[in-house]
């Protein structure tokens, strides 16, 4: 199923039922009187997160929700039945946005969780509410208000502790295959993933994390180039970005370095928050040169970055150093515990 991480539906809550004009009319009583009953309540229309559901998919062919109406009021002060609310699910990390006002009606973060996006409208006054003692036939009554409606943006931002960074090509889906079950494509030619993949990542008995491969970035990405920048909002909810960098790139004039300044760049332009996460070295591919030749460069990119940060050198495809960053990995998310999601 392709991936999807955006859509726009049209949601209308139920419109509340119309107010019933009726007078008693029982026999051995002399003076009857109004018995309309007021009309039943319109839906909602609540988003709940699914589980089971990774995409906005099935949003392209179904974009229009409408809940049901109340039904109308009766004779012997019957109130008319209110309309049953309607849920549509969506995938856990959904951000809702209204499209008029541009205002985040909420994000839905939980298997579970309901969020209310439109309401129904009340139901009409039956001739019963306008007795009065100057007025004791009224041949009046209200009809239901109107159920709101609105244009909803959904965005989903995939739920993950940890994110992939790097250019194409730089083994993020190599490394996502290598420590969990995810199955990503993996090719000798770049912008092999398409989509973010996501992976748990088992360290011990209950502790595991989900890591999540991004799309890889290139320079002038915020001007569109390659895939842009619309798959970085998926990193916004990750609490730790490794930043993967190819020491032995098939391009012999290719300059990691200035790769690696390319992307923080490029961070920075989409998001200062995003640009200040914490973000870890990942030098990888070790395998592909000598190993003297491997240390070298390492420590030539680690010096010429400034980088003061954790340094991890590995091969992915060889499974080398994998285990141990993985641990610290484990280790550090446990020393952050449990942050909310972004409201960015």
């Amino acid at each position: 199923m392709r991936f999807v991480d955006e859509a726009v539906i049209a949601v209308q809550a139920g419109n509340g039922g119309r107010g019933a004009v009726s007078f008693r009319r029982e026999k051995f009583v002399p003076f009857g009187g109004p018995d309309g009953g007021d009309g039943g309540k319109g839906a909602d229309i609540y988003l709940v997160g699914t589980e089971g559901i990774n995409t906005l998919a099935d949003f392209r062919y179904h974009r229009t929700f409408r809940a049901p109406n109340g039904t109308p009021g009766s004779s012997q002060d019957c109130t008319g039945a209110g309309g049953s609310d309607l849920e549509v699910p969506v995938p856990i990390g959904t951000v809702i946005v209204d499209v008029e006002t541009e205002e985040q009606l909420g994000d839905v973060i939980g298997f579970g969780q309901r969020l209310l996006v439109v309401k129904g409208g009340k139901g009409g006054w039956g001739n019963t509410k306008f007795k009065s003692s100057t007025n004791r036939t009224p041949r009046k009554a209200m009809p239901g208000l109107p159920g709101e409606k609105r244009e909803l943006r959904l965005e989903l931002k995939v739920m993950a502790d940890v994110g992939l960074l790097g250019l194409p090509n730089a083994g993020k889906s190599t490394l996502i295959r290598a420590v969990s079950a995810a199955k990503p494509k993996v090719a000798d030619y770049p912008f092999t993933t398409l989509h973010p993949n996501l992976g748990v990542v088992a360290v011990g008995i209950h502790r595991s994390f989900v890591m999540a491969d991004i799309p890889g970035l290139i320079e002038g990405a915020a001007e569109g180039a390659g895939l842009g920048i619309r798959f970085l909002k998926h990193l916004q909810r990750t609490r730790v970005l490794l930043h993967l960098i190819d020491i032995a790139p098939p391009d012999p004039e290719a300059d990691p370095v200035q790769d690696a300044r390319a992307i923080t760049a490029e961070l920075k332009k989409f998001s200062a928050d995003l640009a200040k996460k914490e973000r870890w070295l990942v030098l990888n591919k070790l395998d592909l040169l000598p190993a003297k030749e491997a240390e070298q460069r390492c420590k030539d990119i680690v010096r010429r970055l400034r980088w003061k940060g954790p340094v991890y050198r590995i091969s992915a495809l060889a499974r080398q150093g994998t285990d141990a960053l993985c641990r610290d990995v484990m280790k550090r998310l446990e020393e952050l515990g449990f942050q909310p999601p972004d409201e960015e």
